[in-house]
C-alpha cells in the first residue's frame, strides 16, 4: 500500500506501526552495543597506554594509546564503502548483522592479548590490527542503522525515531564508561592495570550474541523492497552518489565533523583531561562520564520531537552556535572548579549541546539520498566526517595540551568543527516532514 505526503506526487510507503518500533529498537540496541564495543578502548586507554607502550614519557605513552584509538577510524571510510554497496545493492540487514560480529569478536580479543611485558612490539602490532579490522566494521553501522530506521519511520516522526540512533550510540559510551567503573571498583586500582582492563573487552562476546539475535529477526525495509522490486539498485552505489549528489556527500562530511570534532572530545578526551590534567580519581571520573553521558541521552527523544516540529537545519545551527560560545568558558571553569559536582554540571552542558546536533543529523542525512544510494551516502560522508574530527579529537585534543601548556586549548579545535558544521548549513532547504527521495 502507498500513500501521498503532501502536495508531493511522489509515493511513499505506508508504515506499520509495530515495524517502526521495531526498527528503531533494533537500530538502536544494536548500535548501543556496537559503540560500547568500539568505545571501551576509550575508556581504557590510560590504564593501557603503559601496559602497550611503555614509556618513561607518560604522555607520550598517552598518545601512542590515543594514536591506536584514532587508527581505528582510518579505515572506516573503506568499511562505509564496502557495507553501503552491500546495503543498497542487497539489502540493509545483511549488512547490519555483519557489522555487529566483526566488531564484537575485534573487541573480545583485544581482552586476551598478551602486553608488551609479554610479547613485546608484538603486542601493540596485533592491537592496531584488531582495532583497524573494527573501525572498518564499524564503518558500515551507524550509517545502516541511521538508513534502516528512516525507511521504516512515516516522515513527521523520523526525527523522533531517528534519535534512537544518536541515543544508541553515545548511551554504548555511557555503558561502557559504567562497566569500566564498575570494575575498577570491584577490584581495585592496582588489579585493573595487571587483569582488570580485561574485563570490559571480553564483554563483548556476550553483547555481540544478544545484538546477532535481535538484528537477524529483522526484515528489510518497505523501502529498499520497493527499490528491489522496480530494479531501481544502483550496479556501483558509490560512483553514482559521487556523481549524481557531490554536495551532499560534503554536507554529511561537514556536518559530521561537528557532531564528531565536538562529541569525541566530551565522550574521550574529557576523561583523560579530568584525571591526567585536573587530577580527579579515575573511578570517580568513570562514574561521572557515565551519569553525565546517560542523562545526555535521554534528551535525545526530546531533540529528535523538536527537529520534526522546528526542522533539523534550525536544531543543528542552534547546537553549533552554543559551542562556539560557550566551549573555552567550559574548560576554564572545570579547572577552576573545586568540585566533581560542578564539573559535572558544566560536561552535561556540554554534552547537551552535542544532542542538539547528533539527532537532527542522522535523520537529515538519511534524506539528503535516493534509496538507491542512500546507505553509501551516508555511510561514506559520515565516515569521512569522523576520520577528520572524530577518532583524531582526542590525540589533537592532548597534543594541544601538550604543545601549549593551555589546558583550554582544546577549546579552539571544538570551535573550529562548530564552525564548519555551521559552514555546510549554508543553502540548504529544509528536509524535515517529507518523502525520503527515491
Amino acid at each position: 500500500m502507498t500513500s501521498t505526503h503532501g502536495a508531493s506526487d511522489v509515493a511513499v510507503p505506508t508504515f506499520s506501526p509495530r515495524l517502526t518500533r521495531r526498527a528503531a529498537l533494533a537500530g538502536g540496541v544494536g548500535t548501543l552495543i556496537e559503540y560500547y564495543d568500539f568505545s571501551v578502548y576509550g575508556f581504557l586507554a590510560v590504564t593501557i597506554a603503559p601496559l602497550f607502550f611503555p614509556n618513561s614519557d607518560s604522555t607520550a605513552s598517552m598518545l601512542a594509546a590515543l594514536a591506536v584509538f584514532a587508527s581505528g577510524y582510518v579505515v572506516r571510510p573503506l568499511g562505509g564503502v564496502f557495507f553501503g554497496w552491500l546495503g543498497d545493492r542487497y539489502g540493509r540487514r545483511a549488512p547490519l548483522v555483519a557489522t555487529i560480529v566483526g566488531m564484537g569478536l575485534c573487541s573480545g580479543l583485544i581482552g586476551i592479548l598478551p602486553t608488551y611485558e609479554s610479547i613485546g612490539v608484538l603486542a601493540p602490532v596485533l592491537l592496531v590490527l584488531l582495532r583497524l579490522v573494527s573501525g572498518f566494521c564499524a564503518g558500515g553501522e551507524i550509517g545502516g542503522a541511521a538508513t534502516y530506521i528512516a525507511e521504516s519511520t512515516p516522515p513527521e516522526r523520523r526525527g523522533f525515531f531517528g534519535s534512537f540512533t544518536p541515543f544508541g550510540s553515545t548511551f554504548g559510551f555511557a555503558t561502557a564508561a559504567t562497566v569500566v567503573a564498575v570494575v575498577t571498583s570491584a577490584v581495585g586500582t592496582g588489579t585493573m592495570s595487571g587483569w582488570g582492563w580485561r574485563l570490559p573487552f571480553l564483554l563483548c562476546f556476550p553483547l555481540a550474541l544478544l545484538c546477532l539475535w535481535a538484528r537477524a529477526r529483522l526484515e528489510d525495509t518497505p523501502e529498499f523492497t520497493k527499490t528491489k522490486q522496480e530494479g531501481r539498485q544502483a550496479k556501483w552505489p558509490l560512483l553514482q552518489v559521487l556523481r549524481t549528489n557531490p554536495v551532499a556527500v560534503l554536507r554529511v562530511i561537514g556536518v559530521a565533523v561537528a557532531t564528531n570534532g565536538t562529541g569525541y572530545i566530551g565522550l574521550v578526551y574529557m576523561n583523560v583531561y579530568l584525571i591526567d590534567d585536573l587530577g580527579y580519581p579515575a573511578g570517580d571520573v568513570s562514574w561521572l562520564s557515565a551519569g553525565v553521558i546517560a542523562l545526555a541521552c535521554f534528551t535525545m527523544p526530546f531533540v529528535g520531537l523538536l527537529s520534526d516540529r522546528w526542522g533539523r537545519r534550525k536544531v543543528i545551527a542552534t547546537g553549533v552556535v552554543g559551542y562556539l560560545i560557550i566551549s573555552y568558558p567550559v574548560l576554564a571553569l572545570m579547572e577552576s572548579a573545586d568540585s566533581l559536582l560542578v564539573v559535572g554540571v558544566l560536561y552535561l552542558a556540554f554534552m547537551v549541546l552535542n544532542a542538539l546536533l547528533q539527532v537532527p543529523a542522522f535523520p537529515m542525512f538519511t534524506e539528503l539520498f535516493g534509496g538507491s544510494t542512500r546507505y553509501t551516502g551516508v555511510a561514506l560522508g559520515f565516515n569521512l566526517g569522523t576520520i577528520l574530527a572524530g577518532g583524531t579529537a582526542p590525540y589533537i585534543a592532548t597534543l594541544l595540551v601538550q604543545q601549549t601548556g593551555d589546558r583550554q586549548s582544546p577549546a579552539f579545535w571544538v570551535m573550529g568543527a562548530a564552525l564548519v558544521g555551521l559552514l555546510s548549513l549554508i543553502r540548504l532547504r529544509e528536509t524535515a516532514n517529507t518523502a525520503l527521495p527515491r
